[in-house]
């Protein structure tokens, strides 16, 4: 896999679980934030699933669009696209209803400095969103940000964990959850809080920074020496799955792999793949950002793409001169600082 086009049709594959869980929720699905990292190749797959399994569902994706490419490419794909600003009210409003809503609009990257727009996005606009669909079906992307640092051997955090939110961006992010779930509860409105640690794309992701560092004979920081990965694709029908698990109050669903994964071990399979040596500092700290998804694994199954088979791809992607989206994920941060 060394085309984006390769990577982009691997990403919208449905599996058989996905079509038979979306023939069983009723109604059409609006993606909120669609133009994002991971909004396109939901889309494609939410519209994917609809085809193979012969149901009737519009698949809407909604974003400023300020990449007309994207927009183009989503309506190439049969997906229906509307532009908007949803800090609009007016705009967020004329939005059509629909039963079921992928909330995945928010912002990160910035937060520091420009903090008063991330509380916006993340905090203030899911209770427009949520008086707008409150009679819908939601699914919030969230992130394993809201949960504190926790010891390395303990497999991380479950969903019982209370939520400690290091910096202002996790703190917007729980702000985001108890704002959505302040309505479900106001209005019995069904949802899943999808709390995220992290997707894999050949164009960005933490393999994909350990990978060009090796390869470019950087030196990687060991600090926060251990995570958590998920491929996109499987993270992206996990949360279309989620439609068919929203509740009132809503259901928490941790999303990423089984492994917790060593950025030491991570980093020397790849110097493995490229024959150099990787290059090292500082040293493992006790504790780390990690997800336990055992939830999930128990409800959905274990991921389609396993870990190594992300390392190999990214390992091509990289040797190959892959396009990349220099989106970089700071999952290295100890501060909360982005």
């Amino acid at each position: 896999m060394i085309t984006v086009e390769e990577l982009e049709d691997k990403l919208a594959e449905p599996s058989d679980e996905l079509v038979h869980e979306l023939a069983k929720v009723s109604g059409d699905i609006a993606i909120l934030g669609v133009g994002g990292k991971m909004g396109p190749s939901l889309a494609k797959l939410a519209r994917n699933a609809v085809l193979k399994g012969g149901l009737s569902k519009r698949i809407i994706g909604i974003s400023r669009f300020s990449n007309e490419k994207a927009r183009a490419e989503l309506e190439a794909a049969g997906i229906e696209t509307i532009s908007c600003d949803l800090l609009n009210d007016q705009e967020l409003m004329s939005l059509p209803d629909v039963e079921n809503v992928i909330y995945m609009a928010g912002n990160k990257f910035g937060t520091t400095g420009r903090e008063h727009f991330t509380w916006a996005m993340n905090t203030y606009l899911p209770g427009r969103v949520a008086e707008k669909y409150k009679n819908s079906r939601i699914v919030v992307f969230s992130s394993g940000n809201v949960y504190p640092f926790t010891p390395v051997s303990s497999g991380g955090a479950d969903e019982s964990v209370t939520p400690e939110p290091i910096g202002e961006y996790a703190q917007s992010c729980l702000g985001r959850e108890r704002i959505f779930e302040y309505h479900s509860h106001k209005n019995g409105t069904p949802m899943t809080i999808y709390r995220l640690n992290y997707a894999i794309d050949m164009r960005y992701g933490v393999l994909l920074e350990l990978a060009r560092a090796v390869y470019e004979g950087r030196p990687i920081d060991l600090t926060m020496g251990f995570v958590n990965v998920i491929w996109q694709g499987d993270a992206n029908a996990i949360a279309l799955r989620c439609l068919a698990e929203c509740t009132s109050p809503p259901n928490l669903m941790n999303v990423t792999g089984p492994e917790t994964v060593s950025i030491r071990w991570a980093a020397s399979e790849f110097a493995k793949r490229f024959d150099i040596a990787a290059l090292f500092e500082g040293k493992e700290s006790e504790t780390a950002l990690l997800n336990n998804a055992a939830k999930s694994h128990q409800r959905f199954g274990y991921p389609s793409v396993s870990l190594l088979e992300m390392i190999n791809w990214t390992a091509e992607w990289v040797k190959s001169g892959g396009e990349v989206l220099n989106k970089p994920t700071h999952f290295q941060e100890r501060k909360g600082k982005f």
